[in-house]
């Protein structure tokens, strides 16, 4: 069974206001104006790469096919526009047999991406794709900031797993993708049991310091988790003394005792006492897990640590520190009428500070060296060099809006694993730098590894 078909409170049946109001008034605009009918295209992109970031991650693909399939404008929605005085009446009736008729094109989610890289292309009339700006950006930025500090979390976390716990650190619904990200990045599992009910995340958790507070002694706790869960279970040992507890805890289960979690203090001088402790106690198959607000530095720093796995809230579900991919969502380029078989013209908005954008409906290519290992992110306007022809980034995702490429988030995990086994070892570098691969454009434009 596929639990993402059941529907769920963490969705919701319309998309349609998320969104921001200028794209209903511009779609007003160009009612009145004759030219909402334009054939257009929109690319997703960003221009750089947060701060010292060696790659970005795409994740919400999956997302934004759910949004785009679920963008109606049902009568309460429109009733409240019509209260709101938000547009006029003409533009009401077209927005109430709104259906996205397009297509989309987008890098396949867990690839990785860089500075200009034309992430997602949406193309269809202008009315029906200037709608979806705030929404897809609204997805493609939070997701794969997750996604990406997970990656940066897993590849420092080598063969240990990592666990998304997350959910309390961050809005309801937000906690929901956060772990569908962290799982496309290489996290293992999630303690938010929403995330595991809507996208069949495996899901782990056992007790907090409040059990611990609750019983008269800790042993007593101990013993009522175990003879609950039994003796595999994973033991909180840092609520008052930790030598004292993994003592009491091995006494409890035995030497079967599945693992001892640490919350607090020096993580890496405690794991280490940890460790001989338990191992002088004969309990040497119990793992030791530790949480306590780590991020990619602190797992890094306990890499020469006995540690088994890692625990991780609120850097993750912030991003890391970048909570956000700049994306944006700009018209690339749009028909000279409404005739079906008016021309494309490339359009770009040309202004100083950064904010330029190159126009033209854009291909990306990934070029490799003679080892296979990426080299640069290749992007033109005009035909595809035949020695890239195999090579290119983008897939069809929604043919005359249908999607047509829903897959298996265990497949987009394994994905972002390969196309990040693929970069150059330095991507994986934690220090400060540029992205791991330049970025160069062709069919006019090349050499360049700044962004577009």
């Amino acid at each position: 069974m596929n639990t993402a078909d059941l529907g769920l409170p963490v969705d919701v049946p319309s998309t349609a206001l998320f969104t921001d109001q200028y794209e209903l008034t511009m779609l007003q605009a160009a009612l009145k104006a004759g030219t909402a009918e334009r054939r257009s295209v929109f690319e997703v992109f960003t221009r750089r790469l947060p701060d010292g970031r060696r790659y970005g991650v795409v994740a919400g693909t999956g997302r934004v096919l759910d949004a785009v399939e679920n963008f109606r404008f049902d009568a309460d929605v429109i009733g409240f526009l019509r209260e709101r005085k938000i547009v006029d009446e003409q533009t009401l009736a077209w927005l109430a047999d709104y259906r996205f008729s397009g297509d989309v094109w987008g890098y396949p989610e867990g690839e990785v991406y860089f500075p200009g890289s034309p992430i997602m292309r949406v193309e269809g009339t202008f009315a029906e794709c200037v709608l979806l700006e705030t929404v897809i950006l609204s997805i493609l930025n939070h997701d794969s900031a997750i996604a990406a500090a997970a990656s940066r979390m897993s590849s420092a976390a080598g063969t240990r797993p990592l666990v998304e716990m997350g959910a309390r650190r961050t809005h309801e619904l937000a906690a929901v993708a956060a772990s569908r990200a962290a799982y496309i990045g290489g996290f293992a599992s999630t303690s938010d049991l929403a995330a595991g009910f809507r996208y069949g995340i495996p899901t782990v958790g056992t007790s907090a310091h409040a059990f611990t507070l609750l019983h008269d002694r800790e042993r007593d706790a101990f013993q009522a988790q175990v003879n609950s869960m039994g003796r595999g279970t994973t033991l909180l040992v840092d609520t008052y003394d930790v030598a004292e507890a993994v003592r009491t805890a091995v006494e409890v289960a035995g030497p079967e005792l599945g693992a001892v979690r640490i919350d607090s203090g020096d993580l890496l001088l405690v794991a280490h006492r940890v460790r001989q402790q338990l191992d002088e106690l004969g309990a040497t198959g119990t793992r030791i897990i530790v949480t306590s607000d780590l991020d990619e530095y602190a797992i890094a720093s306990l890499a020469a640590a006995p540690v088994d796995a890692y625990g991780v809230g609120t850097q993750l579900v912030t991003g890391s520190g970048h909570p956000t991919c700049s994306m944006v969502y700009k018209l690339v380029a749009r028909a000279e009428s409404t005739d079906a078989g008016a021309p494309l013209v490339p359009v770009a908005k040309k202004s100083t500070g950064g904010k330029t954008s190159i126009g033209g409906r854009k291909w990306a290519a990934r070029r490799l060296d003679e080892y296979g290992v990426a080299e640069a992110e290749v992007i033109g306007t005009e035909a595809v060099p035949a020695e890239l022809a195999d090579r290119q980034l983008l897939l069809e995702l929604v043919k005359g809006g249908t999607v047509v490429a829903r897959e298996p988030l265990d497949a987009v995990r394994d994905r972002h694993a390969a196309a990040r086994a693929n970069l150059p070892l330095s991507a994986t570098q934690l220090s400060r730098g540029e992205p791991v691969i330049p970025t160069e454009y062709v069919n006019g434009r090349s050499g360049s590894s700044a962004g577009a």
